[in-house]
Protein backbone atom coordinates (compact mmCIF):
# COMPACT_ATOMS: atom_id res chain seq x y z
CA UNK A 1 0.00 0.00 0.00
CA UNK A 2 2.09 2.88 -1.23
CA UNK A 3 -0.67 5.34 -0.33
CA UNK A 4 0.29 8.85 0.69
CA UNK A 5 -2.08 10.85 2.85
CA UNK A 6 -2.40 14.61 3.15
CA UNK A 7 -2.83 16.56 6.36
CA UNK A 8 -6.47 16.68 7.28
CA UNK A 9 -9.35 14.75 8.77
CA UNK A 10 -10.87 11.38 8.09
CA UNK A 11 -12.09 8.26 9.80
CA UNK A 12 -10.09 5.42 11.32
CA UNK A 13 -11.81 2.04 11.03
CA UNK A 14 -10.60 -0.67 13.41
CA UNK A 15 -11.33 -4.14 12.00
CA UNK A 16 -11.24 -6.05 15.29
CA UNK A 17 -13.08 -8.66 17.32
CA UNK A 18 -15.91 -6.20 18.04
CA UNK A 19 -16.59 -5.68 14.35
CA UNK A 20 -15.70 -2.47 12.60
CA UNK A 21 -15.29 0.49 14.97
CA UNK A 22 -15.14 3.96 13.40
CA UNK A 23 -13.18 6.74 15.10
CA UNK A 24 -12.61 10.40 14.09
CA UNK A 25 -9.08 10.73 12.72
CA UNK A 26 -6.63 13.56 12.17
CA UNK A 27 -3.87 12.81 9.65
CA UNK A 28 -0.43 14.43 10.09
CA UNK A 29 1.68 13.72 7.01
CA UNK A 30 3.67 16.92 6.52
CA UNK A 31 6.82 17.54 8.52
CA UNK A 32 5.19 20.49 10.29
CA UNK A 33 2.03 18.55 11.27
CA UNK A 34 4.01 15.49 12.46
CA UNK A 35 6.33 17.71 14.53
CA UNK A 36 3.40 19.43 16.24
CA UNK A 37 1.37 16.24 16.70
CA UNK A 38 -0.60 16.37 19.94
CA UNK A 39 1.59 19.00 21.63
CA UNK A 40 -0.33 21.58 23.63
CA UNK A 41 -3.56 19.58 23.81
CA UNK A 42 -5.38 18.64 26.98
CA UNK A 43 -7.42 15.88 25.33
CA UNK A 44 -7.61 13.96 22.06
CA UNK A 45 -10.84 13.78 20.07
CA UNK A 46 -10.44 10.43 18.31
CA UNK A 47 -6.99 9.56 17.01
CA UNK A 48 -4.05 11.03 15.13
CA UNK A 49 -2.14 9.20 12.40
CA UNK A 50 1.50 10.24 11.94
CA UNK A 51 2.74 9.14 8.53
CA UNK A 52 5.45 8.29 7.76
CA UNK A 53 6.71 7.60 11.27
CA UNK A 54 8.43 4.82 13.17
CA UNK A 55 8.61 6.31 16.67
CA UNK A 56 7.30 9.13 18.86
CA UNK A 57 8.07 11.04 22.03
CA UNK A 58 5.90 12.73 24.64
CA UNK A 59 8.22 15.57 25.65
CA UNK A 60 6.24 18.77 26.40
CA UNK A 61 2.95 16.85 26.27
CA UNK A 62 0.29 17.34 28.93
CA UNK A 63 -1.45 13.97 28.74
CA UNK A 64 -0.62 10.28 28.59
CA UNK A 65 -1.32 8.69 25.20
CA UNK A 66 -1.82 5.29 23.63
CA UNK A 67 0.56 4.61 20.76
CA UNK A 68 0.11 1.94 18.07
CA UNK A 69 2.78 1.21 15.49
CA UNK A 70 1.47 0.13 12.09
CA UNK A 71 3.25 -1.64 9.23
CA UNK A 72 2.81 -0.59 5.60
CA UNK A 73 -0.40 -2.65 5.27
CA UNK A 74 -1.85 -0.90 8.38
CA UNK A 75 -1.57 -3.97 10.60
CA UNK A 76 -0.91 -3.16 14.27
CA UNK A 77 2.56 -4.43 15.24
CA UNK A 78 2.87 -2.86 18.71
CA UNK A 79 0.65 -1.01 21.19
CA UNK A 80 1.56 0.79 24.40
CA UNK A 81 0.79 3.74 26.64
CA UNK A 82 3.27 6.58 27.11
CA UNK A 83 3.29 9.10 29.97
CA UNK A 84 4.41 12.69 29.30
CA UNK A 85 8.17 13.23 29.06
CA UNK A 86 9.06 9.85 27.52
CA UNK A 87 10.98 8.81 24.40
CA UNK A 88 9.55 5.85 22.53
CA UNK A 89 12.00 3.69 20.64
CA UNK A 90 11.34 3.36 16.91
CA UNK A 91 9.93 0.04 15.71
CA UNK A 92 11.78 -1.63 12.86
CA UNK A 93 8.77 -2.44 10.63
CA UNK A 94 6.72 0.61 11.64
CA UNK A 95 5.67 2.92 8.79
CA UNK A 96 2.88 4.80 10.59
CA UNK A 97 2.10 5.67 14.21
CA UNK A 98 -1.40 6.04 15.61
CA UNK A 99 -1.88 8.17 18.76
CA UNK A 100 -4.94 8.52 21.01
CA UNK A 101 -5.79 9.41 24.59
CA UNK A 102 -4.65 6.83 27.15
CA UNK A 103 -7.11 3.93 27.33
CA UNK A 104 -8.91 4.73 24.06
CA UNK A 105 -7.28 2.04 21.94
CA UNK A 106 -8.35 -0.74 24.30
CA UNK A 107 -11.94 0.54 24.02
CA UNK A 108 -11.72 0.46 20.21
CA UNK A 109 -10.17 -3.02 20.10
CA UNK A 110 -6.75 -1.92 18.83
CA UNK A 111 -4.21 -4.63 19.67
CA UNK A 112 -1.32 -6.42 17.97
CA UNK A 113 -2.49 -8.25 14.85
CA UNK A 114 -5.57 -6.11 14.23
CA UNK A 115 -5.86 -4.32 10.90
CA UNK A 116 -7.05 -0.72 10.57
CA UNK A 117 -8.04 1.34 7.55
CA UNK A 118 -8.29 5.05 6.86
CA UNK A 119 -11.17 6.73 5.05
CA UNK A 120 -10.54 10.23 3.72
CA UNK A 121 -12.42 13.25 5.09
Amino acid sequence: MGRRWRDGRGTLVVHGERGDVSVPLEVASSYRARTKGLLGRDFVDGAMLLTPASGVHTFRMRIAIDVAHLDRELNVIAVGTMKPGRLGLPRLRSRHVLEAGAGAMAEWGVRVGVRVSVEAG
